[in-house]
């Protein structure tokens, strides 16, 4: 039931940017302005004009199925068990925000690496996260992380070579400087 983009993890509160401990009405509340966000139909309008290609359903049908596991509670108490296996199995190596990662201009995409002990990446790039929702800006020598209707979220990233990942805990709060190479 977790759903798995590019090997990045997002979970059904993700989706909706809301903590796991959330109750009903905070959900609710969420998934309503998520729906108002990401509906095909507004979406369509804003994307013709900038981007013909872009899959406007996608988000809004990943905010349906979410709304439809986390509304219930029966289905949320499953969900909440099979995320806390998920996260057993999957054993993070450690936390690591915005600050922590090195990043990289590379033309339009910014790109986010933190080593691991192997001595490989763990990484992540602003097209990735602005299909989550988030946005990388740079402002000089400094990035950002902006969203809309967003609260801080995580995310959790593999390593490039071996089975080690990181959480990468996003808040939208956060400057830090840049590494501009070419």
């Amino acid at each position: 039931m977790l759903v798995s983009e590019n090997s990045i993890q997002e979970s059904y509160y993700g989706i909706l940017s809301v903590r796991e401990d959330a109750n009903y009405e905070e959900i609710r509340a969420s998934y309503r302005s998520a729906i108002l966000n990401f509906h095909p139909d507004k979406l369509q309008q804003n994307y013709d004009k900038c981007d013909p290609s872009h899959d406007t359903g996608d988000k809004f049908l990943k905010v349906q199925k979410a709304w439809e596991v986390l509304s219930n509670s029966v289905s949320r108490a499953v969900y909440d068990n099979e995320l806390q296996a998920s996260r057993e199995e999957n054993e993070v190596a450690e936390d690591i925000d915005l600050q922590d990662m090195l990043v990289e201009v590379t033309g339009e995409v910014l790109e986010l690496f933190y080593p691991c002990r192997c001595g490989d990446y763990f990484n992540i790039d602003s097209f990735e996260l602005g299909k989550m929702g988030y946005t990388l800006l740079q402002d000089g020598s400094s990035v950002s992380f902006q969203a809309t209707d967003a609260l801080p979220a995580s995310l959790v990233l593999p390593c490039g070579s071996c089975s080690l990942q990181v959480r990468l805990l996003i808040d939208v709060d956060i400057e830090v400087p840049t590494d501009d190479k070419p």
